[in-house]
């Protein structure tokens, strides 16, 4: 059906509102006699009075169309005869709004948009995208878009209250050229009625499914699409953009921790380890669907979901059912009558497409592998990197004590009511893949994360994220639940023994039967990789004793490790002046300093990683380990060393390195721990103009660099921009040889008077955060120096 629009034209003015009638004498006449469609709603004077002082508030019957239309000016200039106006009818002035006549998301899944986002594989004709990228849309207008008179601009809502201050309602803007991580649109080409948007999204944006209408305004009023669903636009996080919390690298871990739709869980006991082969089936048709309705079942709001933090933590609570409806009950009976026993499944498509389909009715049943895998499946599906863990030999600490503990009476028998820890022979969880800004640099990368309801967290069945990098290092005292997952890993086994009075005593305990073979499949085959060494250090060496030593320092029974005698030694690293340079050796400081009269004498281990600034390691680039004799009362100096062969391969954008420095005193078992970052600093690029400074006048400058690093810098490009100075502009220089120097000369003409800033910078492959600045005062051309 037509739009019908309000006419403001052909009415007499009264007092102080020219558009306005009283619904009677000529004006309503001539209403009566306009014939009415048959299925409109006949208006009685008073309500076709309101409707023309409040066209908003009362809108005239059966308006029925692709867009809803309000007009909001109109000319009312416009000759006559006898000084009256003629009238413009309805009809007329519809088409001259600017109306969308159809939106073409372009979401084929063999199409630009679905494989520049690596969302091909999803089974159904959805529009997935990934947040952090810009993707193409067509609309088809009523008539030509003209951009000196024409606005246009995307609506996106997402939740049950979408809120711009929450981001969950978004207005995208068309704007001459995109800006990275904003939401912002522009119009790429033209083609008669129809346009080609480029659209950019923030990569900290809210996943989920959003709704999409597009909003026209022009001189004769303003038009809003209404909502297709078939429009919706799924967005998903993207291990691909590096400014994603969960960007990934490395191609064939993204290929195989976010793509691979097929996976194996390991079962069994570590010396009879058995394996199968699950099918996680992440693009299957309807599972998006499904992943986005287990988060909306949550009740959590959409504006966290921009967090992978909050989201893993969601996703682990919803996957158990005990507190929430999730999507499966847990049974361990082994009456499984009511439903189907746990190893049954062999894939994830058929436990998440019942949950959806009964609107969240919790499956029957599950197991730790079960909820483990149903876990990997939904995370690949909204885009964070995500694998299958198995730990054999796996703890369960009831109490946060750490420690996994028996209870003996007085005779050795065991005290069945207070044995509430116990040692499965194996239990599945996952790792994902994250940055933590949350947590201090370091702790991103691999975090453990459980939905098998063992323990309660903030009062819900959830485990994780944890870092692996905490729990390695026995710091439990980092979110999210670390203490539990160190306990399942590595944890000591103490045997207690209850005394005549009651009171219980350390008996006897097993350094290692806790946490083994900890295995996930290899990255692109099916083979088993043992990832033990990423949750703990060797069984029994130094290292591995002081983290445990760390961890249940914070636990409920910190008894069970004598402290040390003493604590008389102290470690800190220092730096001299502004730090190593790039390029050049870094050189650091560690002071020990013994506080006591009596020599004291220590084994330290160092490691050092090189970091993305997130603060996820990359990887380790040296360890070492050093004995160290400290005589009564002295502070003693270790000069550390790390030469550029060790890190040049290695080094990201802003070169951050930790230095992770541990040891533990001989004599008083004193346990001392520290970390140092630091950052490999770059050279400055020198700019010095030539020339005076005036408005409207060509001056210059010149821009020198000397090349830090003994290798050759590839495809130089050198940017450079000043407000009042020039715009952006790009240098494409070519290749910078070993230790070279370089200068290039720019012209500019200013346009600004006063004080202005030139800025630069240099960016290639081999280098980055380099850049310069130079402050230059512009004088006016009717006074300036010549």
């Amino acid at each position: 059906m037509p739009v019908h629009t309000r006419s403001i034209r052909g009415t007499s003015g009264v007092g102080r509102f020219p558009a306005v009638t009283l619904g009677f004498g000529e004006d309503t006449e001539e209403e009566k006699e306009v014939p009415e469609e048959s299925n409109s709603v006949k208006e009685n004077a008073c309500r076709r009075w309101l409707r023309k002082v409040c066209p908003c508030c009362c809108p005239k019957p059966n308006d029925d169309d692709i867009t809803n239309t309000l007009v909001t000016g109109a000319d009312d200039k416009e000759d006559g005869t006898n000084g009256e106006k003629p009238e413009t009818g309805d009809r007329q002035l519809d088409e001259l709004l600017l109306k969308v006549r159809s939106i073409d998301l372009m979401k084929s899944k063999s199409g630009e948009n679905r494989t520049e986002h690596h969302t091909n594989l999803y089974q159904r004709d959805d529009f997935v995208i990934r947040r952090g990228q810009t993707f193409q849309m067509w609309i088809t207008l009523s008539r030509p878009f003209n951009p000196s008179t024409d606005k246009i601009h995307l609506q996106l809502k997402t939740g049950p209250l979408p809120s711009v201050s929450k981001g969950t309602l978004v207005t995208i803007p068309l704007v001459e050229e995109l800006e990275d991580g904003r939401w912002k649109a522009a119009v790429v080409r033209q083609d008669g009625k129809r346009i080609m948007l480029s659209v950019n999204s923030p990569p900290t944006a809210a996943i989920g499914r959003y709704q999409l209408t597009v909003e026209t305004h022009c001189a004769n009023g303003q038009a809003v699409s209404n909502h297709d669903p078939a429009n919706d636009i799924y967005l998903l996080f993207n291990p691909w953009c590096e400014d994603d919390a969960v960007f990934m690298d490395s191609e064939v871990e993204r290929q195989e921790y976010v793509l691979n739709d097929i996976g194996r869980a390991y079962y069994g006991t570590e010396n009879q380890i058995g394996e199968r082969t699950w099918n996680y089936g992440q693009f299957d048709d309807g599972i998006l669907a499904a992943c986005v309705f287990v988060l909306e079942k949550s009740g959590t709001p959409p504006s966290g979901w921009g967090d992978p933090v909050n989201v893993v933590r969601v996703i682990s609570a919803m996957i158990n059912s005990p507190d929430d409806g999730g999507v499966l009950e847990g049974n361990w009976s082994g009456d499984y009558s009511a439903g189907t026993s746990p190893t049954v499944w062999s894939g994830s498509v058929e436990i998440l497409k019942q949950y959806h389909k009964t609107s969240g009715s919790p499956v029957k049943y599950g197991q730790c592998w079960v909820f483990a895998c149903v876990v990997t499946t939904v995370l690949r599906c909204l885009g964070i990197p995500s694998r299958t863990v198995t730990n054999f030999s796996s703890a369960h600490d009831t109490d946060v004590s750490l420690t996994t503990d028996v209870y003996l009476d007085e005779n050795l028998e065991p005290i069945d009511c207070l044995n509430a820890d116990s040692i499965w022979n194996f239990h599945v969880w996952n790792d994902c893949w994250m940055a933590r800004p949350d947590l201090p640099p370091g702790y991103g990368g691999w975090q453990a994360v459980d939905a098998t309801p063992q323990e309660t967290s903030q009062g819900t069945y959830r485990c994780g994220p944890a870092s692996l990098a905490a729990v390695r290092n026995g710091q439990v005292y980092l979110k999210h639940d670390t203490p539990f997952v160190f306990a399942e890993v590595n944890s000591d086994k103490i045997y207690w023994q209850r005394n005549i009075d009651g009171t219980f005593s350390q008996i006897f305990s097993e350094k290692q039967s806790v946490g083994h073979f900890i295995s996930t499949k290899a990255v692109g085959t099916d083979e088993r990789n043992d990832i033990t060494n990423l949750y703990k250090y060797s069984e029994g060496s130094e290292e591995e004793r002081i983290a445990v030593e760390t961890a249940c320092s914070y636990g409920s029974k910190a008894q069970a490790y004598s402290s040390s005698t003493a604590k008389d030694v102290t470690i800190e690293v220092t730096m001299d002046g502004d730090g190593p340079e790039m390029g050049r050796d870094a050189e650091l400081t560690i002071v020990l300093r013994n506080s006591s009269s009596e020599q004291r004498t220590l084994t330290l281990h160092g490691q050092v990683a090189v970091m993305y600034y997130t603060g996820v390691n990359k990887a380790t680039v040296r360890k070492d380990r050093t004995d160290v004799d400290v005589l009564p009362n002295e502070v003693k100096y270790l000069e550390w060393t790390l030469e550029y062969k060790d890190y040049k391969d290695q080094l990201i954008d802003q070169a951050a390195l930790m230095l992770t420095l541990s040891g533990r005193v001989k004599e008083t078992q004193q346990v001392l721990a520290t970390q140092f970052s630091f950052r490999l600093r770059t050279p400055d690029l020198i700019i010095k103009p030539i020339g005076a400074a005036v408005v409207g006048e060509k001056m210059a400058v010149e821009i020198s660099f000397t090349n830090p690093l003994p290798q050759v810098l590839k495809a130089v490009v050198f940017h450079a921009e000043g407000l009042g100075l020039l715009t952006s502009r790009k240098i494409h220089y070519g290749d910078i040889g070993s230790r070279a120097s370089v200068s290039l000369t720019e012209n500019f003409v200013p346009t600004l008077p006063g004080p202005r800033k030139l800025l630069a910078s240099l960016d290639c492959k081999q280098l980055t955060q380099v850049h310069g600045v130079a402050d230059i005062t512009v004088g006016d051309k009717s006074n300036g120096t010549r």
